[in-house]
């Protein structure tokens, strides 16, 4: 009885122990965001964020991800849009240094792709995200990538005479590609 047990309870574990950590490779991983300005797209990218990835595809929902982004790492190409998304009406470097997306509910939309339900939060917002990714992996290497449209106004994002939507649009989209390797 003891020995039924005893494999009841190793069978019950190995789902769970399936589940990979991994590690993002920062120089070959990339977070970028299109705004649009007079209805002409205005890309940015975050140079400076972190992924930490706990998933098997196996079995997506035992997964979790944890995203962290140092805001004043956002680039626009050009210095003085740098300077002024860094102030209170924008991100407000000085007093949101960080964002960060925490997801604990993978589900499987069909082959290789799935949706991280989790929070973001950003500029001291917390709000719910569906985050769609393409997930592929290969031995101890995987590559997470995807696109999502968030509403700037719904994380306080353009305040102030930066309200209204006819100069800088309400939507900002967000894509990224992610290069993973097992941790360990």
């Amino acid at each position: 009885m003891r020995i039924a047990a005893f494999v009841l309870l190793l069978a019950a574990a190995i789902p769970f122990a399936q589940a990979a950590d991994w590690k993002m490779d920062p120089p070959a991983s990339r977070l970028e965001f299109v705004a649009s300005f007079e209805k002409t797209a205005a890309p940015g990218v975050f140079k400076d964020f972190d992924a930490r990835i706990r998933f098997d595809a196996g079995k997506p929902e035992g997964g979790q991800i944890d995203v962290t982004i140092r805001t004043a790492s956002a680039d626009m190409s050009s210095a003085d849009i740098n300077k002024a998304i860094g102030g209170p009406e924008w991100f407000d470097f000085a007093r949101y240094p960080q964002a960060a997306f925490h997801a604990a509910e993978i589900r499987r939309v069909d082959g290789n792709r799935f949706v991280a339900r989790g929070t973001l939060s950003l500029k001291g917002v917390q709000q719910a995200v569906e985050v769609p990714f393409v997930w592929t992996d290969a031995a101890d290497a995987a590559t997470m990538e995807g696109e999502l449209t968030l509403q700037r106004a719904a994380f306080g994002i353009g305040t102030g005479e930066w309200t209204a939507t006819n100069v800088i649009g309400a939507d900002v989209k967000i894509r990224f590609r992610l290069k993973l390797r097992k941790a360990g």
